[in-house]
């Protein structure tokens, strides 16, 4: 569901950040854990600034794109600027709001389980920025990536970004995954919110995948991997693509 105003702590810390305040965006996990991100200036960054894997993978879009998740619209403005036809949707009112004062043609507010075959045909769906975490869990990966397999081109692509969890030496982080993996959890299943002044998300869980995981999750819904773009720390993008039917 789209967030109320009081909930909207994404929004209107990049919002506050477009124009020019600085902003502490505190992301906290359900075990207690927080940290401070440095949300609200990477999803403003520029294409200059992108982590080279993010540039490389972007590059594969084509064509009419959704762009799921689509923040401060960083990846959209960026196609649009190379001529693609791109829709980005978003659950933060606030997030819209500073994609469209930058220029952002389409924009519409609606939350991935709300995505529906009335949106019309793509050929590109873009879920970069870590984005694959918004299927949530491995049941709801499944179905939505069906889901857009009937709402694409024959040769449409997924470009999507997460995290391999399992590359980290942090005591507190596999501690996490060891807890989660006990209540018949991924390991890289978080349930977090972000917190900015006195706004509040409610808490939602964010799924972050190893390639083996990624695999698995692909495996009878209609996509493969056809490329791997490897960043830092774990992180990787994949263009995914349709299996020949």
């Amino acid at each position: 569901m789209p967030l109320k105003d009081h909930q909207d702590a994404f929004g209107y810390g990049m919002y506050d950040y477009f124009h020019g305040i600085d902003v502490e965006e505190v992301v906290e996990r359900d075990d207690g854990y927080i940290d401070v991100s440095e949300g609200p200036k990477s999803y403003l960054a520029k294409f200059g600034d992108w982590p080279v894997h993010l540039q490389r993978a972007v590059r594969h879009a084509k064509g009419r794109v959704l762009d799921i998740g689509c923040g401060g619209g960083r990846h959209s403005l960026y196609l649009q600027s190379k001529g693609l036809d791109i829709l980005g949707i978003d659950n933060s009112p606030m997030a819209l709001k500073c994609c469209r004062e930058q220029g952002l043609k389409k924009t519409m507010l609606m939350d991935i389980l709300e995505i529906k075959p009335g949106l019309g045909t793509f050929d590109t769906i873009l879920m970069l920025g870590n984005n694959f975490g918004l299927f949530a869990n491995p049941r709801r990966a499944k179905t939505l990536l069906r889901r857009f397999h009937g709402m694409t081109s024959p040769d449409a692509y997924i470009i999507a970004e997460t995290i391999d969890v399992y590359q980290t030496d942090r005591d507190y982080h596999l501690e996490y995954q060891a807890r989660n993996r006990a209540r018949g959890r991924m390991s890289g299943q978080v349930r977090i919110r972000v917190r900015y002044q006195r706004y509040c998300t409610p808490w939602f869980d964010y799924l972050m995948v190893s390639k083996q995981e990624l695999e698995a999750i692909l495996s009878g819904t209609g996509w493969k991997v056809r490329k791997y773009f490897n960043g830092k720390d774990g992180i990787y993008a994949m263009v995914l693509e349709k299996e020949a039917p």
